[in-house]
Order: C-alpha cells, then sequence, then structure tokens
C-alpha cells in the first residue's frame, strides 16, 4: 500500500492545473483542486478526472478555461452551478463553492452560494473534503478543515457532518461510503457504519439507475467481497440487490463448498477479480448460485442438493437486468455462463466422449476461456487436497476441449452450409425445412459423423435431403 503524503504544500505537476491557475489569476478568480483528484494524489494514484472549485460563477470560469485552451465542449448543468470540460483524456468539472439544503423526499440539492469551507462541509467524507490552491501566490497550498489527510493516513472514512445527516441528504453516500471502503481499502469509522445501517431505507429516493453505478463500481474493485459484505452485514444488499442476501445461510454439502452460499460466492467473485478485471465475468461469478435458495433440497445420505440451478438461475438473469437497469447486452453471456458452469466438471472422465467436448465448445463459443476460468473459480474449500484435485481436473477438461477445438473449429460456430445454399441444392423457399437441414448438418458435426468442413457438410445434406423433406 503506498504511503499518503504529509506535505502541507503540494507539489503539483500537472500542466492542466498549472495552466488552469493560471487563466485564474489573470481573471482574478480564486480557484481550488478539490476532491478525488486529490485524494488519490495523496494516496499516490492517478485520476484523470478533475473537480475545480470555484469561489465565484464555476459556469462562467468553465466557459473562460474552455475557450483560452481551444476547446468548444462545455456541458452546463445551470440549476446546480456545475459545467464540465474534456481535456487532457480527462473530464474537468468545474462547480462554484455552494452550501446546499435538502428536502426529505428527494436527493437534488437547494443551492445557494457559499464559501470554501461551506462547500468542503457539504460534501461526503472527510477524504474527499481537501482542497489545494490554484492561484499563484497560494500553488499547491492544502486546505484540510476537516482532517481528511488525517483519515487518509488511518485509512478511514469519516464525514465531515453528522453521519445521519450526511446519508438523510444523500443516501447515495450509503453506496458510495461502501465503494470506498473497497476501492481504498479502508475501515467506515464505526459511527459512520451505524449510521449508514440505520438510514439504509432512505435509498428508496434514490434512482436505480446511480445505485447500479455504484454497485458495479464495487464490482470492479480489487477486492469486491470487501463491498459485498458490507452491503450484506448493513442490511443494504436485501434492498439493493435481494437474490444475493438470500443466498445467506443456504447449506451445502461440506465437502464441496463452504456452508454458507453468499459468503461462497464472495469467495469466487475475489477469485475472479484476480484473474479477470472483466466486470461481466465478475458478475457472473455473483450470480452463478443465485437460484441455490429456491432449489434446495435435502435428500437421505447426500445431503442438501440444488439441482437444476444453473438453469433457472440463467432464467432469472432477464428480469433481474431489467430490474437493476444494467445494460442487455451482456446479459446472453452472464446468461450462458451461469448455465453452463456445472458442465467442464462433468467431463473430467476418461468415457466422455468428444462429442460431449464438442457440445460444450459449440454452446459456450469464444467464452470458452472465461467458462473455465469461473470454474476454477468456484473451487473454494479449505482442503488444499480437494482443491488441487479439482484443479487437475479442469487441467484435464481444458486438454480435452483443446484437442478436439483443434480438430473442429468450433468455438465461433459458422454452419458449414448456409440456408441460402441449403434452399438452391433443395430447390425449398425459406421456412422451417431449412431449419431442419441445418439442424441435422449441425448435429452431425458435433457427434463426429462428418468433419466442420463445407465439402463434407454439402455431401451430407444431399443424402439426407429426400428423407427430411419428404417427412
Amino acid at each position: 500500500m503506498v504511503e499518503v503524503k504529509t506535505d502541507k504544500v503540494l507539489a503539483l505537476t500537472n500542466p492542466l492545473l498549472q495552466s488552469i491557475g493560471a487563466i485564474a489569476d489573470e481573471e482574478g478568480q480564486e480557484t481550488y483542486v478539490v476532491g478525488g483528484y486529490v485524494r488519490d494524489y495523496l494516496l499516490g494514484l492517478g485520476d484523470k478526472d478533475i473537480d475545480i472549485l470555484v469561489i465565484g460563477d464555476g459556469v462562467e470560469f468553465a466557459k473562460i478555461v474552455a475557450r483560452r485552451l481551444r476547446t468548444e465542449t462545455v456541458v452546463v448543468h445551470e440549476r446546480f452551478g456545475t459545467a464540465m470540460v474534456p481535456l487532457d483524456g480527462g473530464k474537468v468539472e468545474f462547480v462554484s463553492a455552494r452550501k446546499e439544503r435538502y428536502h426529505p423526499d428527494s436527493r437534488k440539492p437547494i443551492v445557494d452560494a457559499g464559501s470554501l469551507e461551506e462547500d468542503l462541509l457539504r460534501r461526503d467524507f472527510t477524504v474527499n473534503a481537501i482542497a489545494v490552491s490554484l492561484n499563484k501566490e497560494r500553488f499547491g497550498i492544502m486546505y484540510d478543515p476537516f482532517k481528511g489527510r488525517e483519515a487518509l493516513q488511518e485509512k478511514v472514512l469519516r464525514t465531515p457532518l453528522d453521519p445521519e445527516k450526511t446519508f438523510e441528504d444523500d443516501p447515495l453516500r450509503i453506496m458510495r461510503a461502501i465503494r470506498f471502503a473497497s476501492q481504498l481499502g479502508f475501515q467506515i469509522e464505526e459511527t459512520v457504519l451505524d449510521a449508514l445501517t440505520a438510514m439504509k431505507d432512505r435509498l428508496s429516493i434514490v434512482s436505480q439507475e446511480r445505485i447500479t453505478d455504484e454497485f458495479l463500481k464495487i464490482l470492479k474493485t480489487p477486492k469486491p467481497s470487501v463491498g459485498l459484505r458490507l452491503m450484506f452485514d448493513s442490511g443494504v444488499m436485501h434492498i439493493v440487490f435481494p437474490e444475493v442476501a438470500q443466498m445467506s445461510g443456504v447449506d451445502q454439502r461440506k465437502d464441496v463448498h463452504h456452508k454458507d452460499v453468499f459468503l461462497h460466492t464472495c469467495i469466487v467473485v475475489d477469485n475472479v477479480a484476480q484473474t479477470s478485471n472483466n466486470l461481466w465475468l465478475r458478475f457472473t461469478a455473483l450470480v452463478h448460485d443465485i437460484a441455490k435458495p429456491k432449489t434446495k433440497a435435502f435428500k437421505e445420505g447426500i445431503g442438501w442438493t440444488f439441482h437444476g440451478h444453473e438453469e433457472l438461475g440463467a432464467r432469472m438473469m432477464k428480469s433481474i437486468f431489467r430490474r437493476l437497469k444494467l445494460p442487455m447486452d451482456p446479459m446472453p453471456y452472464v446468461e450462458k455462463l451461469v448455465r453452463l458452469h456445472l458442465r467442464p466438471m462433468v467431463l473430467v472422465s476418461d468415457e466422455v466422449t468428444d462429442a460431449a467436448v464438442r457440445r460444450l465448445v459449440f454452446e459456450a463459443g469464444n467464452d470458452i476461456d472465461d467458462l473455465m476460468k469461473l470454474c476454477r473459480a468456484d473451487i473454494t474449500s479449505k482442503n488444499p487436497q480437494l482443491v488441487a484435485k479439482y484443479l487437475r481436473n479442469y487441467d484435464i477438461v481444458m486438454k480435452k476441449i483443446v484437442e478436439v477445438e483443434e480438430k473442429d473449429r468450433l468455438r465461433n460456430w459458422q454452419p458449414p452450409v448456409r440456408g441460402d445454399e441449403i434452399m438452391a441444392v433443395c430447390g425449398i423457399p425459406e421456412g422451417r425445412k431449412v431449419g431442419e437441414l441445418k439442424k441435422a448438418i449441425e448435429e452431425a458435426v458435433l457427434e463426429g459423423t462428418i468433419p466442420n468442413e463445407h465439402d463434407a457438410a454439402l455431401e451430407f445434406l444431399l443424402k439426407i435431403k429426400d428423407e427430411i423433406l419428404n417427412r
């Protein structure tokens, strides 16, 4: 973990900040860099997005900066006194110093002009309430009235205001607290965590899109289980993603997984996070066992079983994606991997045919490698001998997959004979019979009756067409 810099004067070397400071001096404008940029600078982390606090008219100053730095794009939000200018590959947000008041049923503030300290006071956490001057006479001087630098050194999240007031004003800060804890590896101060738990029902006034955005950011963190467990322990998960919360306490066979499906799932997500930055593979890891509570049954001599949970889980994805307002494009990928996540293990046996391997590769397509990452991550036993055994089994499966794939090229399946050629050869119009003929060719390839090649498939078509057309 990087050390937090403790100088009261920061050596800001970003040329863009120096340019903005020079423009501010020429315009007689008091300006500061604030928020996440300062926090990440003190932590030794990089951030292309910059927040500029203006004591005065932030929107007008943004327009001046854009004009001087020769960019035409200025996205203005007059009501909140903010404007965004894309510069140097990042976003620069200009905001007027302000104080805020809130209605109980809305997280949209009533904004009034404010001082530097009033603006810092309204911010979510003390680590984000540090400002650094950009004007030449005070360039680099840090203003930290709420001891945010001290909180950074202690790796703890505190609030400038009373924490209940902080979360009452803007309940999205509940999700942000959990996200920062997971992202930065910080603790949430006990009073803040108590307030977060007490105020969780206030999330009902926050739009689903904003909640989901923070939730996905938690999944992107280096160790997502930190955020997932905070969400569960605080009761937030029951509000945001109840299907995940309901996995807690669902027993599994002790010799295979952890007793608690939720805790097992947290480990699987962390395991995937160690091998992939693919957000949707991490999301798949989170939901791969989501139907276990609904399929739970006890059988004498076996214990708890969850037959069909992979199929039911896949079917649950559409309604989950819609409710969470997730982008629908990744849904087929998640559905597919949830549905297939038990399949590779049954391919270990020496008796398994090439046809069975072909079918898995065919169904997984180009996502076969991600499926195998998920399967490996799903091994969470505390027994090292058992873990080693399962990993060896997956090595065997992967070897079989590679051998079949080299021979049959099924990852990105394209029918060796297309529909228009089938219609021409058979003299039939588009319709159900074309689909039956294509399916017969596909089955012949998967069973190994014919190779995955055009000429062999055409010859096979000529043999079977009359039988199928005359049915």
